[in-house]
């Protein structure tokens, strides 16, 4: 469903099935992917009814599990360069490839 929903297929025309038109379960498959994605929390990607014992779900379903990300380091890094204050407003950071020499 995410490469339908990126692409703005219909199920079942990415399926092989369809013709390209949208079908009535074509709709309501975009509409319950939706309702999934909205369900997601943005910082952890967990829903919260894993979580919910009265929805099926475990207060212990998750173990924090701690990683690091160099390109999440890297762009620490720059921020701690930035100046406090107007000139910072609104600047973001990202990452580009290195330009082989």
């Amino acid at each position: 469903m995410e490469l339908c929903h990126t692409y703005r297929l219909p199920h079942s025309h990415f399926t092989g099935a369809g013709d390209g038109r949208w079908t009535a379960l074509d709709r309501a498959k975009a509409m319950a992917y939706l309702a999934y994605q909205r369900s997601v929390c943005e910082t952890c990607g967990t829903r919260a009814a894993e979580w919910d014992e009265s929805q099926g779900g475990d207060r212990f379903a998750y173990v924090a599990e701690p990683h690091r990300c160099v390109g999440c380091e890297v762009i620490e890094m720059e921020r701690e360069h930035i100046p406090d204050g107007p000139d910072a407003r609104g600047l973001k950071i990202g990452l580009k490839p290195r330009e082989a020499s």
